[in-house]
């Protein structure tokens, strides 16, 4: 099969010039160099494209990856935590036939592993018969006690789980790895697959893909039927650890796909046995939770009790029956490999069929025999815990990660083998396989990369019992000789090709079938979690201040730029007094107007100042990703890249730093630093109309636009207080500057068509409801959106107290007389205004406390929860448990 190539004067192709395998199998090239017949459809259209074009588009997927925030969490990373996603634009290609092999192997092994969880937390035949060691299961962490005997629904313990394969030399795929309780990558699967049919749609389309969206369907019809209770629209949650989790992208983005919500453990309270979401409208009941915390976070009172992450109570309520825990609690005990040696023969005891795809050679060194192969062939092996996650009992709380023999010294091995002596059940050992490699993208040209492929299988009510995914996460090395994969170690992803031998189905979920649009719409209206109502809140109230910061260091900036020197411009040194004020910039009195401009701009020590301001909103809005629009996260995510263009990553300040490490201006030029400011003002303006029109009217937008309301009109009073009080010589430049500040001398030259006085200027920026600038225009948005959020279904019909303090502030506002706060008593001070403008900037922080009280606080008052419904004598051989427990806590 032959292609035209881009160039004909190129002497060789992307393809022909990718490298021959060496002692590998290569996904794409086989033995003689050949392209392998599942890869003709690409390489091909590769080849056509030629590197230019390739690299074109590609520089168009990066910035959409950019523009969607799809990132990935490295704790010490120094792009900070809003790590990019690593994903590469050449996917990874499996034929048909080769994976309906592989799929009948993982529906297999699912089914096994089902099968196996089943009985160890249930009537444990396996261990009572000595088919698995009881050491192994008993000593495991993992091994949740209080979840023995626990009632499953229809003993589907794992609703969705995750295998990594890989493929050895002689192209045997592997099994490495089993991921049972908290799954992570589906969601990446996704983004990878939306970034790379947009940056190659053509090719996508012509190499017959198969889609995922069928897939994930039938997994949120699994997790709808789960419900315990009776009902079309069941309420079902993705619950998080928090937006500094690595993967709380994919968390948020999974939540919206699926039309699920997003919610932390604090969003979740237990109440006679059940399990409620805190809401704007109240409590919630829950019936389904997908979780994606590990089993011992989940509930710290009964697993874990320095979880800070969990839901009080939750296995109570799943004993109760109350609620369903996708995955079941305790699945994490399959993660270990040590049971991976023993599952060819429970498969034929359980399932009654030969194992169609086996885990790669693996030893468990709690077996004598074992033990003594290991320790003999210890530098030709790879050492893994026996129980992933957890500390090895008994070696001072060391956690020990994959260790290759072959990179160990001698004295180094030595250790090792002393260690795994000391508690040889607490490790096991695989064989080190030379991974297979495929083409990667670097530098203009194609490059083999180790790899690894983690594929997804989900329950489903029809036989087999589980379907899969086509196609999953393929994660890449950094670099040629290393076999590391790992994304917290610099490895990389790839979309994952099926390519269909028939037609393609076009369904997708993003249109939605009538069901998934109404449970979407339910959840939306009524599901608000209080957090994400307060982090939304926060998060328009410092959009709004970034917004009166740029635009007050603009108005300063145009007047420090003109001829004129500072001390004969009497209102810019207001202007920057006033900065220094709202920016809390403590300035010295010999610092110069410019260093007074750059602090408050770009030091990171500045509390109220830019950098701070900026870095706030940015993490605000990564909390929300579930429930701002798309628009709405790129316009903030424009604002940080604007202005990291010239900071650098927007990082927590460091601290201790010594005189010759004080804090120096990216800049020095005020015209680069004026430019910048200008590039701000459009993209806030973005924010304003694109972002939040994009946005349902719902509590989720109410509560956003309420923090730019309240912010606005503190700011606005505050600007006011500070410049218009004390009027200075030639007040109507002060005045001037004023208007321009709060985005209103277009409007007041439209209407007075004179130089600004101090009577005009306070009517339209302060009392004017009709300039969607004013302070009572702000209050009276106020008025509006409080009017409009759930209230307690009492007969007390009384006001509450926000409603009562935003009347107070509006009836206040809509009272006031201009020309009496105008007026300048003896001493040129306007002491009317003064008194008013103080009363309105304390009384608005109050009416933010009373929202807060009223809608915000989600820390509820504790009930004492209902008896267990298990007793004591339900659990396995509780006098052994209870033994291990003491040795290993």
């Amino acid at each position: 099969m032959t292609h035209s190539v881009a160039n004909p004067d190129t002497d060789h192709s992307l393809t022909q010039s990718y490298g021959e395998p060496n002692g590998v199998h290569d996904e794409m090239k086989n033995a003689e160099g050949g392209v392998r017949p599942a890869w003709e459809g690409l390489a091909g259209r590769l080849d056509v494209l030629g590197a230019d074009e390739l690299g074109r588009r590609w520089s168009h997927g990066q910035r959409m990856i950019q523009d969607n925030g799809v990132t990935y969490n490295v704790y010490g990373d120094p792009r900070g935590m809003d790590r990019p996603w690593q994903l590469d634009p050449v996917p990874m290609i499996v034929g048909a036939e080769e994976w309906a092999m592989i799929e009948a192997g993982l529906i297999q092994r699912a089914k096994l592993l089902n099968a196996v969880c089943a009985d160890l937390y249930g009537p444990q035949k396996l261990l009572k018969s000595g088919q698995l060691p009881a050491e192994l299961i008993m000593g495991h962490p993992g091994f949740l006690r209080p979840c023995h005997n626990l009632k499953v629904p229809k003993q589907r313990y794992l609703s969705f789980y995750g295998v990594d394969l890989a493929r050895s030399p002689e192209g045997k795929w592997w099994v490495l790895n089993d991921r049972t309780q908290a799954t992570s990558g589906a969601g990446y699967a996704l983004e990878n697959r939306l970034v790379i049919s947009r940056t190659l749609p053509g090719v996508f389309r012509d190499c017959q893909v198969t889609r995922h969206a069928r897939f994930f369907a039938r997994w949120r019809e699994t997790l709808r039927a789960m419900s315990p209770r009776v009902g079309d629209n069941p309420r079902i949650v993705l619950l998080t650890p928090g937006p500094f989790n690595e993967t709380f992208f994919e968390h948020a983005y999974l939540a919206r796909y699926l039309g699920f919500t997003l919610a932390q453990g604090d969003d979740l309270t237990v109440r006679d046995n059940k399990v409620f979401l805190k809401t704007l409208g109240g409590l919630r009941r829950v019936d389904v939770i997908l979780r994606r915390l590990d089993d011992s976070y989940c509930d710290p009172l009964e697993l874990r009790g320095d979880s800070a992450i969990g839901v009080p109570g939750l296995v109570q309520a799943a004993w109760a029956g109350n609620v369903t825990i996708a995955n079941a609690l305790g699945t994490g005990l399959l993660e270990t490999p040590g049971l991976m040696p023993f599952y060819p023969g429970l498969c034929k005891k359980l399932l009654g069929e030969e194992e169609k795809l086996p885990s790669l050679a693996t030893w468990w060194c709690g077996q004598p025999k074992e033990l003594d192969y290991v320790l003999k062939y210890l530098h030709e092996l790879v050492i893994k815990p026996a129980y992933p996650g957890a500390p090895a009992r008994g070696l001072g709380g060391v956690h020990i990660d994959a260790i290759f023999g072959d990179q160990l010294t001698e004295d180094q091995g030595k250790q090792i083998a002393e260690l795994i002596r000391s508690r040889p059940e607490a490790f096991a050992a695989q064989e080190n396989v030379n991974i297979s490699t495929t083409p990667v993208w670097r530098d203009g040209k194609l490059e083999p990369r180790h790899m690894i492929l983690r594929a997804y299988v989900a329950a489903c009510d029809d036989e087999p019992g589980y379907v899969v995914m086509p196609g999953g996460l393929t994660r890449v090395s950094n670099t040629a000789d290393s076999r590391v994969t790992s994304m917290q170690r610099g490895g990389g992803s790839k979309d994952t090709w099926i390519i269909s031998d028939g037609p393609v189905s076009n369904f997708s979920l993003l249109s939605g079938d009538a069901s998934a649009s109404a449970t979407a719409l339910a959840n939306d209206s009524f599901d608000l979690p209080s957090r994400v109502a307060d982090n939304l809140y926060w998060l328009g109230r410092y959009v709004e201040r970034t917004e009166g910061l740029v635009r007050l260091l603009r108005a300063i900036m145009e007047r420090l730029t003109d001829d004129a020197q500072p001390d004969d411009r009497p209102e810019l040194i207001a202007l920057v007094n006033a900065l220094d004020t709202v920016s809390e910039n403590h300035a010295e009195e010999d610092d110069s107007v410019e260093s007074r401009i750059l602090s408050a701009m770009f030091n990171p020590e500045v509390s109220s100042g830019l950098y701070q301001t900026l870095a706030n909103a940015r993490r605000l809005a990564s909390t929300a990703r579930d429930r701002i629009s798309l628009d709405t996260w790129r316009i903030v995510s424009q604002l940080g890249r604007d202005y990291q263009e010239i900071t650098g990553p927007i990082a927590v300040p460091s601290e201790g730093k010594d005189d010759e490490e004080a804090w120096q201006p990216p800049i020095t030029e005020l015209g680069d630093a004026m430019e910048l400011l200008d590039q701000m003002i459009i993209t806030l303006a973005a924010f304003t109309g694109l972002g939040t029109e994009s946005m349902l009217r719902n509590q989720g937008w109410r509560f956003l636009d309420m923090g730019r309301r309240l912010e606005r009109a503190l700011n606005h009073a505050e600007l006011l207080r500070l410049l218009a009080v004390s009027p200075l010589d030639n007040e109507g430049l002060t005045l001037d500057a004023l208007l321009e500040v709060m985005a209103s001398a277009m409007s007041y030259r439209q209407r007075y068509l004179a130089v600004p006085s101090a009577l005009t200027t306070l009517d339209m920026l302060l009392l004017d409801e009709t300039n969607p600038r004013s302070v009572a225009y702000q209050v009276a948005q106020l008025s509006e959106h409080l009017d409009r959020l759930p209230r307690p279904s009492t007969p007390d019909t009384r006001l509450t107290e926000d409603q009562r303090r935003v009347l107070d502030m509006l009836t206040g506002l809509r009272l006031a007389d201009p020309g009496w706060l105008a007026m300048v008593n003896m001493q040129s001070q306007r002491d009317a205004l003064s008194e008013y403008l103080t009363g309105l900037t304390d009384q608005l922080p109050q009416l933010s406390d009373a929202i807060a009280r009223q809608f915000l606080s989600h820390n509820a008052v504790s009930t004492r929860l209902g008896s267990t419904t298990r007793k004591p004598a339900e659990y396995a051989e509780p006098d052994r448990l209870d033994k291990v427990n003491q040795e290993g806590a």
